[in-house]
């Protein structure tokens, strides 16, 4: 199986991502440029750890629940380079979610159970860190359980030891609000994920995080208010002015595929939002440094001032892949019935701010 390896040391990584901060983007506008090289062959050398954890967290996650979604994928390059001018000092190889592999369940207790028992068995690789953002849930409202592993390799894994991989576990409705986030930031060409945007449809996500921390009785969105009352006012005005139920509504796409069905592990996906359309291309797992070298050929041909975005995911089939990544296919359908929800009021008292559930 060919899989990509680190060809540079770490300073030189570090000097690509330095480098590739002060460049203007979209990528076509940096293709061939030497940092360019270099970041990818760092994105690419994480298919092979990013796998190996996807499979222990496939195997994990179906023990709680049999019908888990399970799927892994490598960062964008212009998610990349945004969190590079965010945060000027960091370190490109302190980046940490650079590869990274989520389970979906659909109850919240699943979620701790999951992280307890990552916690109390043995694994082969050193626990670098953990953010609990449902119980501390982020100010734009994001909710959700991460978990940063190093990798350890042994035998032809030896070449990845060091490279870091993020594991997200978090609930459907939770799910439902990142995926619609980035859904409407690719409807209104904004950077919403990014919190970067209109200011109403920033309030209006930070206040329907705080209504579903409420159906899952767990602590506020800060920022918030945990007046339920007050709440829904709010949100039923700003659902006005923003035309969010509508606007959630509109949109569907057509699908294109590429590729041999048969064994497909890796998932190239084209969103092209100008005309309602995904074109997925798919590869087997011992294509994986192929799917790369693909994923960075589209990256650099998407056009100035365009909407279209590419990715590169493993899911177990295309049914899989629509409800792990909904947003790449402007799929919004489960949140939208979420605010329509809401906006009846069809939801429990909120939690105070300070409160924390116990749900471990």
């Amino acid at each position: 199986m060919a899989w990509a390896t680190p060809q540079y040391t770490p300073q030189e990584v570090n000097a690509a991502g330095r480098a590739l901060a002060k460049l203007d983007f979209p990528v076509n506008t940096i293709v061939g440029h030497d940092a360019l090289n270099v970041i990818n062959n760092w994105r690419s050398s994480h298919a092979y750890p990013l796998n190996t954890f996807q499979i222990t967290l496939r195997n994990r996650a179906r023990r709680i629940e049999q019908h888990v979604i399970i799927a892994q994928r490598e960062k964008r390059l212009d998610s990349i380079h945004r969190k590079l001018v965010a945060k000027p000092t960091m370190r490109m190889t302190q980046m940490q979610d650079i590869a990274g592999c989520r389970a979906v369940f659909s109850e919240l207790d699943d979620v701790y159970k999951l992280v307890n028992l990552y916690k109390s068995s043995h694994f082969d690789h050193k626990f670098r860190g953990e953010k609990d953002y449902i119980q501390n849930p982020k100010a734009d409202g994001y909710r959700s359980y991460h978990l940063v592993y190093e990798y350890v390799g042994s035998g032809p894994g030896v070449p990845y030891s060091g490279l870091r991989v993020e594991i997200q576990v978090r609930t459907q409705v939770q799910h439902a609000w990142a995926t619609a986030v980035e859904a409407v930031g690719i409807f209104t060409r904004q950077a919403l994920k990014s919190n970067q945007g209109d200011a109403g449809w920033l309030r209006f996500f930070a206040l329907m995080g705080t209504a579903i921390s409420a159906i899952e009785g767990t602590p506020c969105v800060p920022g918030t208010s945990d007046d339920k009352g007050d709440l829904l006012a709010e949100l039923q005005s700003l659902s006005r002015t923003l035309n969010a139920r509508e606007m959630l509504r509109a949109y569907n796409t057509t699908l294109h595929t590429l590729g041999s069905a048969k064994d497909a592990k890796y998932f190239l996906v084209e969103l092209d939002p100008d005309a309602n359309s995904v074109t997925l291309h798919r590869y087997k797992a011992k294509e994986s440094a192929a799917a790369n070298i693909d994923y960075t050929m589209l990256e650099s041909q998407i056009p100035d001032d365009s909407r279209r975005q590419v990715v590169l995911v493993s899911v177990a089939d295309i049914n899989a892949l629509k409800r792990a990544y909904p947003n790449y296919f402007l799929d919004t359908a489960m949140f939208s019935r979420l605010v329509d929800r809401v906006l009846k009021g069809d939801f429990p008292d909120l939690c105070s701010p300070q409160a924390i559930a116990d749900v471990h």
